[in-house]
């Protein structure tokens, strides 16, 4: 693999973090979405977005070569956000941002780390560990938006962060 780093987000990597969140809905979650769905889920979102989980050290990014290709955004029991540019998938750095948000998850929480998952993205959180346990909307977006349906998953507490 090409020189991979992983490190904190800086306020320097917002319009990154923007982009590689609409990159990957766009590219990864086609024909698992409408196109008013993949043409509206960023309304109301930009950089500014992101600064907020940055600046409370939330956000890990994946650094590819020197461009910023993905990020992990946690809080205590939850992987809230995990991306990756549709041109860096399949390389295991999803994995890896994965495994970091839910050692983070996991400080100071007992219980299950839990993430709501795109339909696209549920078999790679299945590999994971992580198990369905119900259905709904993301909260993505704004009210005119159309719903986006998720399936929120959960990784068991006793379940291995280093598969």
């Amino acid at each position: 693999m090409a020189s991979l780093l992983l490190r904190p987000g800086r306020d320097a990597d917002l319009p990154a973090i923007f982009e590689i969140t609409r990159q990957s809905f766009a590219g990864l979650a086609k024909g698992r979405y409408s196109p008013a769905q993949l043409a509206a889920w960023m309304d109301g979102c930009g950089p500014e977005t992101y600064r907020e989980g940055v600046e409370a050290g939330r956000i890990q990014v994946a650094e590819l070569d020197g461009a910023v290709v993905g990020y992990v955004d946690f809080g205590p029991g939850e992987v809230t956000r995990l991306f990756v540019l549709p041109s860096a998938a399949g390389r295991g750095i999803g994995t890896r941002l994965l495994r970091i948000g839910i050692r983070a998850a996991r400080k100071g929480h007992d219980g299950p780390v839990v993430l709501e998952s795109l339909l696209n993205a549920v078999g790679f959180y299945e590999k994971q560990g992580f198990v369905a346990t119900a259905k709904g909307f993301s909260s993505q977006g704004t009210a005119e938006t159309p719903p986006i349906e998720v399936v929120i998953m959960a990784l068991p507490p006793t379940a291995s962060d280093h598969r």
